[in-house]
């Protein structure tokens, strides 16, 4: 995610509206109603789950829902990170990746040792990906480049937006046939505000060749891809919608684009997206401190997990079996008072007890 609590389109009225306070006659005086029958009650439908963490350092949530175990929020890396994003499990070094957007870090938690080592880059780097003959590749300003890490040596691959120098990538994810699928957006102008309609989705294939999709991309984020490899699920963050494509996995082309679900605004912003083995999403909602659950063929909402910091930016499942769920998060804009409620903010949190495992990441093949 770009920039803290962005203006949605239609500007400031309707960002009142969404996160500042509503017209009072959204909230009437509340009248005072009898109390429902048994048989009333039992015709009620069930609440969706929801999980809350308290915000302590240290601290756990935990629900115990009929059917499913018991789930556990913990902070494993209290990094403060400025904007952790793209959360990518390694199995063969069983550890997490992720990367510092603003400080210009890619990031790898050891899960073994319980510790972050870190490789310094020369830009903002917003996404990376495994790489079939080995290390890493990752997107940073607005190149495509290689990363061997013990040598910490950045490569440049290829660029694109050359036209745009206030541009950089934003999330990126690998396609089941080894492509890189990464958009970018345009820099903040000025704190929480940035030029619109500038970014694009590239692909970058195994040949090293680019294609450009589309542009008119506000803030490119989340990516992932149906179980059958038909459909291609994507998150441009201010139109506030997790989006549908058909998707060709023999040439990686996209189209027929549509909405299969809009955010609601406790929600807040759509940012990284990932797929369980069940073929349900998951979405981490920025400025909404939790992830949720989506069905992308009936565009409904199964789940809530609340998290005890406000910007979660991203979501993977990994561990040795691809039980456990990994969320990044920021603390970029927030001042110390809102830093003192929210100390784990900008850390990387495990979920367990989710009762459902993910897809393990593709690595890119060229």
């Amino acid at each position: 995610m770009a920039a803290p609590s962005l203006p949605p389109p239609g500007g400031l009225e309707r960002a009142r509206g969404r996160w500042g306070a509503r017209p009072s006659r959204e909230h009437p005086r509340p009248r005072r109603r009898r109390p429902l029958s048994p048989a009333e009650r039992g015709r009620l439908p069930p609440p969706l789950p929801v999980i809350r963490g308290r915000g302590e350092p240290g601290s756990r949530g935990a629900l115990l829902e009929k059917g499913m175990s018991s789930i556990k929020v913990e902070c494993v890396a209290r990094e403060g990170c400025g904007i952790g994003e793209s959360p990518v499990w390694d199995e063969e070094a069983g550890a997490l990746l992720f990367v510092d957007i603003p400080r210009r870090k890619v990031c790898r938690w050891s899960a073994a040792a319980g510790r972050v080592e870190a490789v310094a880059v020369d830009a903002p780097v917003s996404s990376v990906a495994l790489r079939k003959s080995g290390d890493y590749v990752i997107t940073l300003g607005t190149r495509f480049a290689a990363l061997k890490w013990k040598e910490q040596l950045v490569t440049t691959i290829t660029q694109v937006d050359k036209d745009k120098p206030n541009n950089r990538f934003n999330d990126g994810k690998v396609d089941p046939a080894g492509r890189y699928f990464a958009g970018t957006m345009a820099e903040e102008i000025r704190p929480a505000v940035l030029e619109r309609h500038q970014g694009s989705l590239f692909t970058l294939f195994s040949d090293l060749s680019v294609v450009k999709h589309f542009d008119q991309v506000d803030i490119s984020n989340g990516l992932d891809w149906s179980l059958d490899h038909k459909i291609f699920f994507y998150i441009d963050s201010l139109s506030y919608s997790v989006d549908a494509f058909d998707y060709d996995l023999q040439t990686g082309k996209i189209g027929n684009r549509r909405s299969i679900y809009k955010l609601e605004k406790d929600e807040s912003i759509p940012d990284g997206m990932c797929i369980d083995t069940e073929g349900k999403l998951w979405v981490a909602c920025y400025d909404g401190g939790r992830v949720i659950r989506l069905d992308p063929e009936t565009g409904k909402r199964l789940q809530t997990v609340k998290l005890p910091v406000d910007k979660t930016t991203s979501c993977c499942f990994g561990g040795k079996d691809y039980s456990e769920m990994y969320v990044t998060s920021a603390s970029d804009g927030m001042d110390k008072e809102w830093l003192s409620r929210q100390p784990q903010a900008g850390g990387i949190f495990k979920i367990t007890g989710l009762g459902v495992k993910g897809v393990p990441p593709y690595p890119f093949a060229g």
